[in-house]
């Protein structure tokens, strides 16, 4: 991260762990890895829409920032930093498997994600219920189906949003934004949804 600590951030009890770590404490790093890996690996299995394609980033995004604690400065709260260590290695990865992926979705429209409880949350939290009651398993491939039609962007800013609760300032840090282009972005992502499974139950 670059020089210049803002005193705000040193508030984040997580950003207090890595300091920890920088100072060689290995268990404060432990503890941000319990509490970030599931959360990790979820998003990103939605950005890569590959199990085990996201474990193994969400352990890269861990290792790169554990290589990167001895000159470790609080610039931004941590969950910002790790998430966007975590978009640009999805990125790149996206980037890396792109031909081999469009081959791929020709054969199999419906994806590889399983079902995942942070489908239904999309729909809660974003008043997006459809208004014919579906079944669970209607209302997961609705979700995933309308998740994986939006561009990469939008995905990301809803998955930190919704998911994450961060705030526009926060995303607009985690993806090299302006906050007024994340809020354009999450209301044409939210347009999107509404519309696909508007579309979908009707």
């Amino acid at each position: 991260m670059s020089a210049g600590t803002d005193s705000g951030y040193l508030r984040d009890p997580d950003v207090q762990l890595m300091l920890r770590a920088k100072q060689g404490d290995d268990a404060a790093f432990s503890q941000l890895v319990a509490a970030y890996q599931d959360r990790l690996v979820g998003i990103l299995h939605h950005l890569v829409q590959d199990q085990q394609t996201a474990e193994d980033l969400a352990q890269e995004v861990f290792l790169r920032i554990y290589r990167a604690r001895e000159s470790y400065v609080a610039t931004a709260r941590f969950s910002t930093w790790l998430f966007k260590v975590a978009n640009n290695l999805a990125s790149n990865s996206r980037r890396n498997k792109g031909r081999r992926k469009e081959i791929s979705l020709a054969g199999s429209e419906s994806g590889s994600m399983g079902s995942r409880p942070e489908e239904q949350l999309v729909v809660e939290k974003s008043a997006l219920m459809p208004a014919r009651q579906l079944d669970k398993a209607e209302l997961q491939a609705a979700v995933r189906a309308a998740m994986e039609q939006l561009n990469s962007r939008q995905r990301m800013a809803v998955l930190l949003h919704k998911f994450e609760g961060m705030s526009y300032a926060d995303i607009a840090e985690t993806m090299d934004l302006t906050q007024p282009a994340v809020k354009s972005l999450l209301a044409r992502a939210r347009e999107n949804l509404r519309e696909f499974l508007e579309r979908y139950v009707s």
